[in-house]
């Protein structure tokens, strides 16, 4: 489910809220029930209004070393036929070379059921 953050304009607050992207919530009320908090002195029937804010993430550059962490493989080509692998772990080669199964990156140790 997607989330959506939810602006107060009479207590100046903004909640995050998860639901169905065909909902629309449009009162206090409705946006503190679904959080799960109490709506405070703000009257439930005060109107919100749904603030556009970027996903996480989504704009997070992350590097090799990064990308190696999370178990992802990089390959830069290098040559006509040559990638070097620049997330390499363990016993991996340095350079794989097409046709050369040697040189292939070891997915079998990073991929699972």
């Amino acid at each position: 489910m997607p989330r959506y953050d939810y602006y107060c304009e009479s207590n100046q607050q903004v909640v995050e809220v998860i639901h169905s992207i065909q909902e629309k919530l449009q009162t206090w009320g409705e946006v503190c029930q679904r959080a799960g908090c109490e709506p405070g002195d703000v009257p439930p029937e005060t109107p919100v209004s749904r603030i556009i804010t970027t996903p996480p993430m989504a704009n997070t550059p992350v590097g090799n070393s990064g990308l190696k962490d999370l178990g992802f493989t990089k390959l830069v080509k290098r040559d006509d036929g040559v990638y070097e692998n620049v997330t390499r772990s363990g016993t991996e080669k340095k350079y794989m070379k097409a046709g050369d199964m040697a040189s292939m990156p070891h997915f079998h140790k990073k991929l699972s059921d």
